[in-house]
């Protein structure tokens, strides 16, 4: 089978080398641009990139996927189908257009649950106990096309963070691809209509939504330091200056009286005050400095003691 590939981070990466290990013929393969990336900001290619490279493939680029130029070199490339997964940009009509068996997609969550941008971030935010994979066929809406196969529930613990559950999650999608496909090609897979009514949507997250308020549960506190690691990241200030949480002890539990935002130091531990009572801090980072232990902090910050966090002085 001849595909176009769209995918831009390593987990996206994965699918590639599926496609290629089965023996299906990769005729290109778009990705996003190099980004700036370090103090001298040299550019950075994707994942994708550098492996469709190493494997000889036609790469291309483009800020834009510009509906005036590239259905032609698409059309010519002769693809029975695309896949896409994780390519940071929505296809536009005129490509979905363009081959014959449609514009395969990997989403990792169990559509309709979770259209949009952040499928994972959101589970997880959300307290979800499973979540899962979906194959499905892209028209124009938001994730709002057939489905062609879903992986089974795949059972949440509560200590999933965003970065490792997403690769999992491909990963899982990576090894549906094969099956999918040949479905596709010998007519033995129906796509399936979505059930809009029970359908949610996901927003784009932006580096606010890591700011921690400290009114709000230590539970819900507890799951945005997961479903934000590793972008934005959780913080708050201290004395002016940003202050990393990273990590937290949701069974630490001392007798105080609580005030949310307020550091309690009990028993060598930190502890701030939450919507639900002190919360444990076991791992956080000053700005500037590197992620240290609690223990670690205290022996060289023991003023954060009744100190208030998120309030500038």
């Amino acid at each position: 089978m001849h595909i176009i590939f769209f995918g831009s981070p390593r987990e996206a990466a994965r699918s590639l080398e599926t496609l290629l290990s089965v023996g299906h013929d990769v005729v290109g393969v778009y990705t996003r641009p190099d980004r700036s990336a370090g103090r001298g900001l040299a550019k950075s290619p994707t994942p994708v990139k550098l492996f469709a490279e190493q494997q000889g493939l036609p790469v291309f680029t483009p800020r834009i996927l510009d509906p005036a130029i590239e259905p032609d070199r698409m059309v010519a490339a002769n693809a029975d189908v695309f896949v896409v997964v994780a390519y940071g940009r929505i296809l536009p009509a005129e490509l979905l257009a363009v081959p014959p068996m449609g514009v395969v997609n990997v989403h990792p969550s169990l559509l309709p649950m979770y259209r949009g941008p952040s499928p994972v971030v959101t589970a997880i935010l959300d307290g979800q106990r499973q979540t899962g994979v979906t194959v499905m066929l892209l028209d124009e809406g938001m994730d709002t096309g057939p489905v062609l196969a879903q992986s089974p529930p795949i059972v949440l613990t509560g200590k999933e963070r965003a970065g490792e559950l997403q690769g999992r999650l491909f990963e899982e999608g990576a090894s549906m691809l094969p099956a999918v496909l040949d479905g596709l090609e010998d007519v033995t897979i129906v796509a399936t209509p979505q059930d809009d009514s029970k359908a949610t949507v996901t927003r784009l997250i932006a580096r606010s939504d890591g700011e921690i308020d400290w009114s709000l549960p230590a539970e819900q506190i507890d799951r945005m330091i997961r479903a934000y690691d590793p972008w934005p990241g959780t913080f708050t200030s201290w004395n002016d200056k940003g202050l990393k949480i990273l990590d937290v002890n949701l069974s630490g539990r001392i007798d105080a009286v609580d005030d949310s935002g307020r550091v309690i130091v009990n028993g060598g531990k930190l502890f701030v005050g939450s919507g639900s009572g002190p919360l444990e801090i076991t791992r956080l980072q000053l700005e500037g400095r590197q992620g240290v232990s609690a223990s670690d902090f205290l022996r060289g910050r023991p003023d954060i003691d009744d100190a208030v966090l998120g309030v500038l002085s």
